[in-house]
């Protein structure tokens, strides 16, 4: 798998995507435009050289990027975008803020409801298909992460939604309870089965880096 296949991406129709929680017991639609995804997370490799770090062992290349802080992840989206010459999606202020640009071409997080929609493929159920067959989990992966890719895909060839590595995603997971901490989707290489499902929401803060938490780049569809 070269550096090109790691980025590639699908295109995903507009929808309507059904979320919960479970501690809050509160359901929510939202409308979502097109928008694309990548089929698998971002590599190890992809996030090295992207970001000027030395490669990896040949090895670990294709493992997920892991230990991986939220605000890391919108840099490097930021760096990636400009080095395939589009525009940065995200604008930096002051003090760590920071600010989507709704027009730009260039890559970024997924929100919480693209991710939901893209990781169910059309399905309504706790998962797209049996765990072993789609996720590396505690129960299989003998704790530790493994290269994308190497378990089935979802109906929409994503592989990856479901196990290997938490992934962030825009969306700030409760403002008035947890402040800024963001959102984390799909479970881990060393969460229990119940942890990889759909609809499973995590948090964390965002300069936080942890061995099991990585990322998915998406871009708008316009």
């Amino acid at each position: 798998m070269n550096t090109r296949e790691q980025t590639r991406m699908i295109d995903v129709a507009p929808g309507v995507a059904q979320l919960s929680d479970r501690r809050t017991q509160r359901r929510w639609s939202i409308a979502l435009e097109s928008y694309r995804i990548g089929v698998y997370p971002v590599t190890r490799a992809e996030y090295l050289v992207t970001t000027g770090q030395p490669p990896p062992a040949a090895d670990e290349g294709h493992l997920p990027a892991i230990d991986v802080s939220w605000w890391d992840a919108v840099r490097f989206c930021n760096a990636l975008s400009r080095r395939e010459g589009l525009s940065a999606a995200y604008r930096f202020g002051t003090e760590d803020s920071v600010e989507p640009d709704a027009s730009s071409t260039g890559y970024r997080l997924p929100t919480e409801a693209e991710w939901e929609h893209a990781c169910r493929a059309g399905t309504t159920g706790p998962r797209y298909g049996e765990l072993d067959e789609i996720a590396w989990y505690r129960g299989n992966s003998q704790e530790q992460p493994h290269p994308v890719g190497g378990k089935h895909p979802n109906a929409w060839g994503l592989h990856d939604m479901l196990g290997n590595a938490w992934e962030w995603c825009w969306d700030i997971y409760d403002a008035e309870v947890y402040g800024s901490y963001r959102v984390l989707r799909g479970g881990g290489w060393f969460d229990e089965q119940w942890s990889c499902r759909a609809s499973v929401r995590r948090r964390s803060h965002p300069t936080l880096r942890l061995d099991d938490v990585g990322f998915r780049l998406a871009r708008s569809g316009h």
